[in-house]
């Protein structure tokens, strides 16, 4: 159920969310997300924020484009300053990233088009305001952004003990803040995923099962101290 709308809108987990919220006695102190990293705890995981490109023009036959205004054109010198322009770094997180995902436009080969449309993925390592800024005078007056999705970078609890890693994907965590306490490990390699050959490897699926019970216990004995030491 969680899965509905993973990578799109989250909206199997925002309902997840709003269900745990209406119920009464419900008392969820830790979320474990099962995304693959290799059976090691997550300190973080990148965010997300997809921004729409849209460029408009004026079709005229493709013999004479001088009376035209080609929506591909502008779609093309907006996506190339945007691939050139610097992006954020930490050296613990690692790069901002950007993915070209979708690129869309035209009506036949003999037509100077009058529409063009590109999807873009940046992988956030912080705050989104500055990197939003820096996009749209980047990509100029010439064609139209949208930002339709942000889901935020998020910094993660751990376990004593446990090897660690950097998630440089997103999750549907942000989504689940009704559900306790998250953190994110999971069998499997997230570099095979999306993938025609995408796998969990089984001695990882049942090292898994006794990773996720010595979380638990630990879980629940820090837990049990804490409230130890508040009610003394």
């Amino acid at each position: 159920m969680f899965l509905v709308g993973e990578e799109r809108d989250s909206l199997g987990a925002k309902v997840a969310n709003a269900y745990a919220a209406n119920q009464p006695g419900h008392a969820c102190k830790y979320l474990i997300n099962g995304e693959p990293t290799e059976n090691r705890i997550a300190l973080a995981s990148k965010g997300t924020l997809r921004a729409e490109v849209t460029a408009s023009g004026r079709m005229a036959h493709s013999a004479y484009p001088e009376l035209g205004e080609s929506a591909i054109d502008k779609l093309i010198a907006a996506l190339t300053r945007l691939r050139a322009m610097p992006l954020p770094s930490d050296p613990q997180i690692g790069p901002c990233t950007l993915n070209i995902g979708l690129i869309e436009g035209g009506r036949a080969p003999n037509v100077i088009p009058d529409y063009a449309h590109a999807d873009l993925l940046y992988r956030l390592i912080g705050e989104s305001q500055d990197l939003r800024r820096h996009i749209l005078e980047t990509a100029g007056d010439q064609v139209k952004v949208d930002f339709p999705l942000e889901i935020p970078f998020l910094r993660l609890r751990t376990v004593d003990r446990l090897p660690t890693m950097i998630a440089a994907f997103t999750t549907d965590i942000p989504a689940l803040t009704n559900w306790g306490g998250p953190l994110l490990i999971g069998p499997g390699s997230i570099h095979v995923a999306h993938t025609d050959g995408e796998f969990i490897d089984k001695q990882q699926l049942a090292e898994a099962i006794d990773l996720y019970c010595t979380i638990a216990k630990k879980l629940a004995f820090s837990s049990a101290q804490r409230e130890i030491r508040l009610s003394s």
